[in-house]
């Protein structure tokens, strides 16, 4: 017992307090850029996000529900399948940012530290989680019908 006590306390300094990983579990989560940046305003950078979410369904990790990419934040639902959501996003971040910099002949950092996530509750309406993430565009104004807007998916559509 004593050593599954200090196994999770190895793993703790990774999530917030309070934060837990927990496979088959819905979250919905949101990272911002460094600065908070507009720099995903040029949609073919913010593809690069789109990319890794797309790479973390192939690799099996999420099964992802609806997602929108902001020119300074992303919001994500998904069911995590395999891993931890401290690790998975960390991957996302930094292969976004990898071929983001690579796409600009930049350097350094894009995303501010951490994130800011939710487990869902299995009693809420996932369709009416994802409705509101992918409308962020429509709430910001940056168009006025949401296929107007390139950077965003749900499965129900």
């Amino acid at each position: 017992m004593e050593g599954h006590i200090l196994m999770r306390q190895e793993h703790t300094h990774c999530l917030r307090k309070g934060r837990i990983s927990e496979i088959g579990r819905i979250y919905s989560v949101t990272s911002v850029t460094a600065g908070r940046i507009p720099i995903f305003k040029d949609w073919c950078l913010g593809r690069l996000v789109v990319q890794e979410f797309r790479a973390a369904e192939q690799d099996r990790l999420v099964s992802s529900l609806a997602w929108v990419v902001m020119p300074d934040h992303f919001h994500w639902l998904f069911e995590l399948k395999a891993g931890s959501l401290d690790t998975l996003l960390k991957r996302v971040k930094a292969r976004s940012a990898i071929a983001f910099n690579r796409a600009t002949q930049g350097k350094g950092r894009i995303w501010q530290k951490g994130f800011h996530d939710r487990a869902v509750r299995y009693d809420d309406d996932i369709q009416s989680v994802a409705r509101y993430i992918v409308a962020n565009p429509l709430r910001a104004r940056l168009v006025s019908q949401l296929g107007d807007y390139p950077l965003w998916d749900a499965i129900w559509v």
